[in-house]
């Protein structure tokens, strides 16, 4: 059965990592732009994961009390068999848990990524092809504009605004479409004054 995506807020979650090498280092780097608060643990932790500012570190080897608080965990050291012991403490007390090539101990998988700004686009196949998953997430990268994330910047910034204005449902949603298309279009943010126009056209008053 397909994986459902959730889509959950996790900044400031406190996110165990179990591992300290090139597994480990990807699974942080696609973690950290969200904002979660991750522990290292492990009894070697490479430079990489060492230079990168607001980790907590933990030169030791995985125990049970680490798990104590958190939120998620990623199981990711080198041994199978401890990953999959890390996987079963976390099931048993209802953490959700990532086992690194382990589809079956995991409670969580990790999709391929396309990210612009707020917008996160996440493809899974379910474990059944990373590769398969990577290619749509290229595909995808591939059509979105390079500024996408600072039109959706603008569009939330300016989206009291159009609800002050205009009060009519239908109304604010058609405006709030045809700004979406004008940035697209554009392919940046709108000045103020093409911003005012489209507004202005959709109040039907002379100023506001």
């Amino acid at each position: 059965m397909a994986y459902f995506p959730f889509f959950m807020d996790l900044s400031g979650k406190r996110g165990l990592v179990a591992g300290g090498g090139p597994v480990a280092l990807r699974k942080i780097q696609k973690l950290l732009p969200y904002g979660p608060s991750l522990t290292v643990a492990a009894g070697r932790i490479s430079p990489e994961i060492a230079a990168i500012p607001g980790l907590e570190l933990l030169r030791e080897n995985f125990s049970p009390a680490l798990l104590e608080g958190r939120f998620f965990v990623i199981a990711a050291t080198d041994s199978r068999t401890l990953n999959r012991e890390i996987a079963a403490l976390c099931a048993a007390r209802g953490i959700l848990v990532n086992a690194v090539d382990d589809r079956a101990a995991c409670t969580f998988l990790f999709p391929a990524l396309a990210k612009r700004g707020d917008l996160s686009v996440g493809i899974s196949t379910g474990g059944a092809s990373p590769s398969g998953a990577a290619w749509v997430r290229d595909q995808i990268e591939g059509i979105l504009p390079e500024r996408f994330g600072e039109l959706l910047a603008f569009l939330d910034e300016r989206r009291q605004a159009v609800k002050d204005a205009l009060p009519d449902e239908g109304a604010r949603s058609a405006c709030l479409k045809e700004l979406f298309a004008a940035c697209l279009q554009a392919g940046r943010p709108l000045e103020e004054a093409e911003f005012l126009e489209i507004l202005h056209r959709f109040s039907g008053r002379g100023c506001l």
